[in-house]
């Protein structure tokens, strides 16, 4: 019995070979360089200062762009993230229910997830809000001229991200789809021989049955939206005036514009502070408004 079961386990071992190589090289060992780095003076081209936290001191006590994408990412996660659930969550409800051409509906609504985050979408999008693009001349068409576009107005611009964001809800779309099969309809069969109305029964059965779904989906969105990159950088590439500069695009910069890696891998490690504290905070949170059924016997 022992060699057998050692002999699974080489097997197991041998199997988990490929994954847990990659996840040393490309992940793990990165990790710890980046946090030593970050102690560091370090430009790609020089031999490593250790400098200790002098690249911390300055994050917070120098750099004012760093406040600046801080508030652009903020703004962005606090807008965007409510935004993208609640239609999210619209949509998967009126799916769930029985008509023609479910399977086209579900299928055309998840679309913008698979290529919204990509190179070529965001330049598209870039020419439909631009000076030229379909957005302004609909505006002109309708006799409002406007000196600047959408992205050329620092008021207006983190909007138009934001709205791109928002397009790509398909993903949390179908876990609030799968989780609405999950709820009994018995649930739903009280409540219709009680005379519940459909917005009550909504809130009273829907909502709290799917608030664990809320909470899951609600941490992926938060930690999506801290790492927010490709959009700001394609579309706006920070502009104007800084006005859509996030947080990940500025690191970018930082490391690759002005080879500052050691400051780069300081501002990577207190975004990964951020995210933690966030996370941590909702699952502080969770008790007091997320539903679990294997709660409810105890």
């Amino acid at each position: 019995m022992k060699s057998k079961k050692m002999r699974d386990n080489k097997v197991g071992y041998f199997l988990l070979a490929p994954w847990l190589f990659g996840f040393i090289a490309m992940y793990l060992i990165p990790m710890f360089m980046s946090m030593y780095y970050s102690f560091t003076n370090y430009n790609l081209l020089n031999v490593p200062q250790f400098i200790g936290f002098d690249n911390y001191k300055r994050i917070f006590m120098q750099d004012k762009t760093f406040y600046q994408s801080i508030k652009v990412t903020f703004s962005y996660v606090l807008i965007l993230v409510p935004l993208r659930l609640i239609f999210a969550l619209g949509v998967a409800v009126l799916l769930n229910k029985k008509h023609k051409g479910l399977g086209f509906y579900r299928t055309f609504y998840y679309i913008p997830s698979i290529i919204g985050g990509s190179i070529a979408v965001s330049v598209v999008w870039k020419q439909i809000f631009g000076n030229q693009g379909v957005v302004m001349s609909i505006l002109a068409a309708f006799g409002i001229e406007q000196k600047l576009s959408l992205l050329g107005n620092p008021k207006t611009a983190l909007s138009v991200i934001i709205l791109m964001g928002i397009w790509q809800f398909g993903s949390s779309m179908l876990i609030f789809l799968s989780a609405l099969k999950q709820i009994p309809y018995s649930l739903y069969e009280s409540a219709m021989v009680d005379g519940a109305k459909p917005m009550p029964t909504f809130f009273k059965i829907t909502l709290p049955m799917l608030t664990p779904t809320i909470f899951f989906n609600l941490i992926l969105q938060v930690i999506n939206g801290f790492r927010i990159f490709t959009e700001s950088y394609v579309i706006t590439d920070g502009g104007p005036l800084d006005s859509t500069l996030s947080y990940v695009l500025y690191l970018y910069r930082r490391s690759f514009a002005y080879f500052d890696m050691g400051y780069s891998c300081a501002l990577a490690w207190v975004l990964v502070a951020i995210i933690g504290v966030f996370t941590v905070v909702l699952f502080k949170t969770q008790n007091n408004w997320v539903f679990y059924e294997s709660k409810e016997g105890k």
